[in-house]
């Protein structure tokens, strides 16, 4: 057992300093502007030794007292080779995780194991070549695992008193090395963070390891008071109520945010809202918001409606997005809550407020509404009607994640045009603009390989410009009131703390009689409901703490990425981290990062903005009255 585990150690020291060098070599450009290899290599040690004196605590432990047994050598062989492989696998699988969420592997590379089907789709179709080529290398490299630690060799059996001196050295090794370091606290991601590029600070870590912590810091997603620091309940509510404009003392005192919101417009009845969210159509596409000209139907409604030219999403997934738009509830460090489990049943929506008002709420969408929760979520929060892809009648195209946005489409008009004089409220979510790239063929033309998000990204601009020639020409243009906006942009990356340009969407409102303006007012995706509310004429009481944007301005903007905290406020960018200290930059779009002097009255109040919502979901305070959430 000793001499399979020197053996051990010293394979997976090398594997991982490999694999660390060939990703630090794909992104040297970045590593040169970061400060070079040498951090990075030698943090990358301490979290090395670290993650191998965990999985090779017991049997190195052990071995004195039991590595001369043959059973005993022939366990810890194969535990080597499975841990050997498992630290391989996660090092191959980087390369296409870091391309596609620009950081190693984390706790999304866990949570789409839960829909297996979709995934493995995906990976197939979308990545078939890198793939092959990675289980070929896991192969090769399992391989090599088996003729370094098979056939297991007992040690030399030791004398009664070497046994427990042997021990106990082993385990103060393994103790120092789990800990990494003589200090206070024991060694965690951000003990080697380097530099300002979030994915350089990952490629410190190994993939096991980042995936491992991830999964453990789950514990504190309930509370980001453990991942930001704390602050005192008044002080908090104090500074989220002034920045909302709402009233203190609050008229609630069980609800600090609850409070009444008259509508701006006066209409002759309420008017059918639609929210369509556009998956991951980003600002970088569209030329009228500075992008690269893929979006040309977009661009034209934006130009004869209220286009919102500086909104930022609060997320990089399409459940934070969801969350955003249908709740207005501020991001946190923890899952959405489309995913938490005390917000199942009675969490404020946009769906139970309209309901109270008499509107019919439903959800369309071109795939399985089990993903992410959303079916239970909507259903438990308001929603009357689910209409995903077993009831679309006759799809022209059906892709890994669904039914083609055209599909999505053609429902939507359709039942639009069916609704009476009962109010609706739609919620409707495309699917088509995702890995692997899929839609029909001969509705756009392409340029290059056709299974392109570019390519992709086209096609679902002509779907949304195609239903809105159907719905100007529609009895209930007149009557409804559109917003379209992203949920988030296709791929979040860059060499900053909170990669801002990439949180940019669009945000445009039309139909029902709204004005044409360009407003370049900073706007988040949490002030984008109560406006909604106004603008469709309903009066009415609700929890949001977004800003109804006909009446006043946020000049702020919130955006969660991973476990760091971005408040964009005016031109001044607050970042909060896991476990560091605030640090603040002067913003300038569309990627300039210039650091600032902290301001502290800044920090306290995007801090307060942190904590807030973690607080009003644990204590249920984000509910309308009756209504309060499940436990």
């Amino acid at each position: 057992m000793r001499h399979s585990t020197l053996i051990f150690v010293a394979a997976s020291f090398v594997l991982l300093t490999l694999s660390r060098l060939a990703l630090a070599l794909w992104q040297r450009e970045r590593m040169r502007n970061a400060g070079g290899l040498v951090p990075l290599m030698l943090g990358g040690l301490r979290i090395d030794a670290h993650q191998i004196a965990v999985l090779a605590a017991a049997p190195a432990v052990l071995s004195p007292w039991l590595g001369h047994y043959p059973l005993a050598a022939a366990i810890a062989s194969g535990w080597y080779l499975f841990a050997f492989v498992l630290l391989a696998f996660l090092e191959i699988a980087s390369p296409a995780f870091i391309l596609e969420y620009d950081t190693r592997p984390n706790r999304l590379f866990v949570e789409y194991l839960k829909h297996p089907r979709e995934v493995s789709t995906m990976l197939w179709r979308g990545y078939k070549t890198a793939l092959l080529g990675g289980l070929a290398a896991v192969a090769l490299l399992a391989w090599a695992g088996y003729a370094i630690f098979w056939p297991p060799r007992p040690d030399a059996p030791l004398s009664w008193w070497q046994m427990p001196l042997a021990s106990l050295a082993i385990l103060a090794v393994v103790i120092l090395s789990i800990r990494g370091t003589l200090g206070h606290r024991p060694i965690n991601p951000s003990s080697v963070a380097y530099c300002g590029d979030g994915m350089l600070n990952t490629l410190a870590l190994n993939s096991l390891y980042s995936v491992s912590y991830a999964i453990y810091s789950m514990k504190n997603e309930k509370s980001a008071s453990d991942v930001y620091g704390g602050m005192d309940e008044p002080e908090m509510h104090e500074r989220v109520l002034a920045q909302a404009g709402l009233p203190r003392p609050p008229a609630h005192p069980d609800y600090p945010s609850l409070h009444a919101q008259p509508a701006t417009r006066r209409t002759r009845r309420p008017l059918n809202l639609v929210i369509i969210l556009e998956e991951s159509l980003g600002a970088q596409y569209s030329a009228a918001l500075g992008g690269m000209g893929l979006t040309p139907e977009l661009d034209a409604l934006a130009r004869g409606a209220w286009s919102l030219t500086r909104c930022y999403a609060t997320g990089t997934r399409s459940v934070r997005g969801l969350e955003a738009v249908t709740t207005g509830f501020l991001p946190t460090p923890a899952q959405a809550v489309l995913k938490l489990p005390r917000s199942q049943r009675g969490f404020f929506s946009l769906a139970d407020l309209l309901g109270r008002h008499g509107y019919h709420s439903r959800f369309i969408y071109g795939g399985e509404a089990h993903f992410d929760n959303m079916k239970g979520f909507f259903l438990g929060n308001g929603f009357n009607q689910i209409i995903e892809r077993a009831d679309f009648d006759n799809p022209v195209f059906v892709g890994t994640w669904g039914a083609s946005d055209e599909d999505m489409f053609n429902e939507l008009h359709r039942r639009l045009s069916a609704d009476g004089e009962q109010p609706t409220f739609t919620l409707a979510f495309s699917v088509s603009n995702h890995t692997p790239w899929e839609y029909p063929a001969g509705r756009i033309q392409t340029e290059g390989n056709p299974a392109t998000v570019e390519n992709t990204v086209r096609y679902a601009d002509w779907a949304l410009g195609r239903f809105f020639e159907q719905a100007k020409a529609s009895p209930y243009w007149e009557n409804t009131v559109f917003l379209i906006a992203a949920d988030h942009d296709s791929r979040v990356f860059g060499a900053s703390l909170v990669p801002v340009r990439h949180f940019h969407i669009p945000a445009v409102v039309l139909g029902g009689g709204i004005e044409p303006r360009a407003d370049d007012r900073l706007v988040s995706q949490i002030d984008l409901p109560p406006t909604l509310l106004s603008l469709i004429g309903v009066d009415t009481e609700h929890p949001m703490i977004g800003h109804d944007l006909t009446r006043s301005t946020p000049d702020r903007a919130i955006m969660q990425y991973d476990s760091t905290y971005g408040y964009l406020k005016g031109s001044d960018l607050l970042v909060l981290a896991p476990n560091r200290p605030a640090v603040q930059f002067r913003y300038c779009a569309p990627e300039t990062y210039d650091a600032a002097e902290l301001d502290r009255e800044l920090a306290r109040e995007a801090l307060a903005h942190a904590l807030w919502p973690s607080w009003a979901y644990r204590e249920g305070r984000y509910c309308l009255p009756g209504r309060a959430p499940s436990a």
